[in-house]
């Protein structure tokens, strides 16, 4: 993870948050329930259901997510 990032930095992070990703074209939020989130600096690749979702870590501690990576971790960590 940290070699194909180029982030030393990267880390698992603990799945007890609250992370939510963005409803396309609504504005709502839609909780997702994740089994791993990875952490780059700001950004985050949380797995749910098999499916990478790219986000940010906010201040409170909770992730929110604006689109899905697919299911390649590899390839959702090349587009931080």
């Amino acid at each position: 993870m940290r070699a194909l990032s180029g982030d030393r930095s990267a880390a698992p992070l603990s799945c007890d948050r609250d992370v939510v990703v963005e409803a396309a074209g609504s504005g709502a939020h839609e909780p997702l329930h994740p089994d791993v989130i990875l952490a780059f600096h700001e950004l985050c690749l949380v797995s749910d259901d098999g499916e990478w979702f790219m986000g940010q870590l906010d201040a409170d501690g909770s992730v929110t997510c604006w689109a899905s990576y697919g299911s390649d971790l590899a390839q959702a960590i090349r587009c931080l």
